[in-house]
């Protein structure tokens, strides 16, 4: 029955909005991508929970900014069990859905997207968030770099990227970047950006974790011997993280994570 959801609302997957938002005409010398590689299918993937505020917002801006490319695309929301409009603000702006029923959290929300994206086809998946932190006018550059052969590209916040969240979140985020850098012997900046495009190779992986998917990916990546590149990004200021209720709690559970990993 979910094969058929898919192929229906596959054929309606013709996205046209041209929607100007204020970000993209800020940026009116943005590159125009016009390679045309008509073997690769791409999807845009998009967890979300309790995103009404946003979630429109998000998807006119990726399907403006797809529309100025040549490239073959789909954009499809994974709903964590959501009480609010998010479904109906999804389904109005014409793009894939589908929900985990309830709130089962963001690994497994990664993992169900995986194998979705893999049944749509998708050559090339691209991850972004839905509270619309990350802008959707990088996606076309990072597309364009696995297309010229990279396995796994991070739009990072940090190195020549700009993050905008708190001190505290920055400081933990760069810390486990550090330890990760020097486990792996391999320099990164954003171990945990949740904005990133890859090859279906890559959504294939295996994800353990049962609280994020963000260092587990890169890890495996790594010692996959997977080529991988980061994106300066300009990050926007955003609403407080719903993956942990503080710091400590994220320190917690990301060491966690890694120690089972290299344990």
């Amino acid at each position: 029955m979910q094969t058929n959801k898919i192929e229906q609302i596959t054929q309606n997957a013709v996205l046209t909005d041209r929607v100007i938002l204020e970000d993209f005409e800020q940026n009116k010398t943005a590159k125009t991508f016009s390679t045309n590689p008509s073997n690769k299918k791409v999807v845009i993937t998009i967890p979300a929970y309790n995103e009404e505020e946003s979630i429109g917002v998000v998807i006119k801006e990726i399907k403006n900014v797809m529309n100025n490319t040549n490239y073959i695309y789909q954009i499809m929301i994974l709903d964590d069990g959501s009480v609010d409009r998010t479904k109906q603000i999804t389904e109005e702006n014409g793009v894939l859905f589908f929900s985990n029923g309830c709130n089962m959290g963001l690994a497994h929300t990664f993992k169900k997207e995986m194998e979705i994206c893999c049944g749509l086809g998708a050559d090339i998946i691209v991850h972004i968030d839905a509270d619309g932190q990350y802008p959707p006018k990088y996606i076309p550059e990072m597309i364009e770099s696995v297309v010229d052969g990279y396995d796994l590209v991070l739009g990072s916040r940090f190195g020549k990227g700009v993050y905008c969240g708190s001190i505290s979140k920055k400081l933990g985020n760069m810390f486990f970047a550090r330890v990760l850098c020097l486990l792996l012997r391999k320099n990164i900046h954003d171990t945990t950006t949740g904005f990133r495009a890859f090859t279906k190779e890559i959504a294939q992986l295996p994800i353990e974790s049962k609280f994020t998917y963000t260092q587990e990916q890169l890890i495996h990546a790594i010692r996959c011997k997977k080529l991988i590149k980061e994106i300066p990004i300009i990050a926007r200021k955003t609403r407080k993280s719903r993956l942990f209720s503080n710091i400590f709690e994220y320190f917690y559970r990301a060491t966690i994570t890694i120690l089972k990993i290299f344990i």
